[in-house]
């Protein structure tokens, strides 16, 4: 039973030195660190480095067997201050 996970994302040498955005790669642990899940966002390049933090994209948490147990889609966010009603959803 876990009753807290930490969630720490996996920085990329890539996207520090080139400032492009890679796919989010973020490990999940237990309090004692252990890792009980990995997490990888799924996007292409371009929507990655055109859309930025409103992009959509879609996570896939996968277990220590390697077996995908959920997975969760966000749609592409209207940024504007004129459609509050199209606010991010996941």
């Amino acid at each position: 039973q876990i009753d807290q996970i930490l969630i720490h994302q996996q920085i990329e040498l890539l996207e520090i030195l080139t400032g492009f955005e890679t796919n989010n790669k973020y490990e999940i642990k237990n309090t004692l660190g252990q890792r009980v899940y990995f997490a990888v966002e799924d996007t292409d390049c371009c929507t990655r480095n055109c859309c930025g933090p409103s992009r959509p994209f879609t996570l896939r948490i996968i277990d220590n067997l390697g077996h995908e147990v959920i997975t969760l889609q966000r749609p592409l966010r209207c940024s504007s201050c004129c459609f509050p009603c199209c606010l991010q959803e996941v």
